[in-house]
């Protein structure tokens, strides 16, 4: 995998180009729930209150939100199934594994990360 370290840094037009673009990133992946709700739902696809569950400390209100937010940018799919009462299932779409590379820099960043505060880096 190629790394930022071994590229050139961008002038200022490309700067101000990638800038507005990580801008449009944090819009849509904002909050602390919308990562590890998508995250979940690569695992496998769930129902609101397996969600709730597998996500410790999210109201259902802010979940309910979440999903919309997440729902209109595309990153995950609500599925409705007429049963009796109504089934609601929501997974992930091709669109959101297209952050999976994000997420394991991501991941590696954190952990470099607590290390460094903790001391061990």
């Amino acid at each position: 995998m190629e790394t930022i370290e071994n590229k050139i840094l961008p002038n200022k037009e490309e700067c101000a180009g990638a800038l507005k673009n990580v801008f449009d990133a944090i819009y849509v992946l904002n909050g602390k729930w919308k990562l590890p709700l998508v995250l979940s739902l690569m695992q496998s696809s769930k129902r609101f209150n397996e969600i709730q569950k597998e996500i410790n400390g999210i109201s259902p209100k802010v979940l309910a939100n979440e999903l919309k937010d997440l729902e209109l940018n595309f990153l995950i799919k609500r599925n409705v199934y007429p049963t009796t009462p109504v089934s609601i299932v929501y997974e992930a779409t091709d669109y959101s594994y297209t952050l999976k590379n994000i997420l394991i820099e991501l991941s590696h960043w954190g952990e470099n990360h607590r290390n460094k505060v903790k001391g061990k880096v």
